[in-house]
């Protein structure tokens, strides 16, 4: 029997190339961007909302509106608002952070663009931002795995073991200690007679929604439960004490991972648990160490990864373009490297 091939390595997974993007002409770019932003009519006035062919100031590629008499360019009232590089850098950007499975630091970015680190930092941020603010939070239902892991947390043993605690214990963990707390809903494909079934496993989750807690506790599980997944479904978690409310709301299957990953009906937490495999080599591998300040955006990033795993790059490309285009200008984002930086972490609680 011929194996199946994995849909990356697939002709279908490769829509797009860097080096298409980096062949672009300026003018390519500049009408990609007002294509992707405002489709093939005409343009809208950020300022006063107004739709209409306005005035086209073709030497600075800007208009100015019919009604207001404001001056705007492709990327006015955006997340790259201001920007000082060509437009074809963030679209190469954009390709860049789209190839990227598993995530790619700013070092690799500014390398491949050749740009400085601070420059491929926040640009790579306002990807995040962009992904963050525009992620779809409707309630999800079916089957939702949930479950949670740590970060931010570890602490180095000592040398010497009669010098060495228990790190098990509560007064010995770090202040900056975070948990990723995941909801991930199984995939439900069509079955050949027009009915909806649930998935046999080979296409798994489909939707995928992050926070960020500092602990798993049963008064942030129960608050995030109720807003994101509807009254009825079956719900997948661990044997942590912190899953035991959602008894009362849910169908709510465990599994205790001390002494099996499945249990003999099948139940797991494999969904969440895959999420946590993608976001770990993201950590490890890539980044390496997550701010508080910015750790829902990365959890969110693997999350969208996750999501968008058996999309073709360029669709991938074009969906990040559009989210980047609808985010308005970010305000953590202005001035980043002389002080104005975020005071307060994403945390629910």
């Amino acid at each position: 029997m011929a194996h199946k091939q994995h849909f990356l390595l697939s002709a279908k997974a490769r829509t797009l190339s860097v080096r298409q993007v980096c062949e672009m002409s300026e003018e390519q770019a500049f009408e990609l961007f007002k294509e992707v932003r405002w489709g093939s009519g005409d343009v809208t006035c950020p300022c006063c909302g107004v739709v209409r062919a306005h005035y086209f100031v073709r030497v600075r590629k800007q208009w100015r509106c019919k009604d207001c008499g404001h001056t705007f360019s492709v990327t006015s009232g955006t997340i790259f608002a201001n920007h000082k590089l060509p437009l074809k850098v963030y679209l190469a950007a954009i390709a860049i952070f789209a190839n990227a499975v598993k995530g790619v630091s700013a070092l690799q970015l500014s390398r491949d663009l050749g740009v400085q680190y601070k420059t491929a930092f926040i640009m790579s941020h306002k990807l995040r931002e962009s992904l963050m603010e525009h992620r779809d939070a409707t309630q999800l239902f079916g089957e939702v795995h949930v479950d949670g892991a740590y970060v931010n947390g570890y602490i180095r043993p000592q040398n010497k073991k009669a010098d060495r605690i228990d790190r098990r214990l509560t007064i010995h963990q770090k202040d900056s200690k975070r948990c990723v707390l995941v909801f991930r809903q199984r995939a439900i494909v069509e079955a050949l007679d027009g009915v909806t079934a649930a998935n046999d496993g080979s296409v798994g989750a489909n939707k995928t929604i992050t926070f960020v807690v500092k602990s798993e506790n049963q008064a942030d599980v129960k608050i995030l439960t109720e807003r994101v997944v509807q009254t009825g479904t079956v719900i997948h978690a661990d044997e942590s004490s912190a899953y035991d409310i959602l008894h009362a709301k849910y169908d709510t299957k465990r599994v205790n991972h001390q002494v099996e990953y499945q249990t003999d009906d099948g139940i797991n937490t494999n969904l969440a648990e895959s999420y946590f495999a993608r976001f770990r080599r993201m950590q490890y591998g890539q980044t390496h160490k997550f701010g508080n300040e910015y750790l829902a955006n990365y959890a969110n990033e693997a999350a969208y990864r996750e999501d968008t795993r058996r999309w073709s790059n360029g669709v991938i490309f074009t969906d990040i373009l559009s989210k980047c285009l609808k985010t308005k200008t970010h305000h953590d984002w202005c001035g980043y490297w002389q002080g104005n930086k975020r005071g307060a972490e994403r945390l629910v609680a």
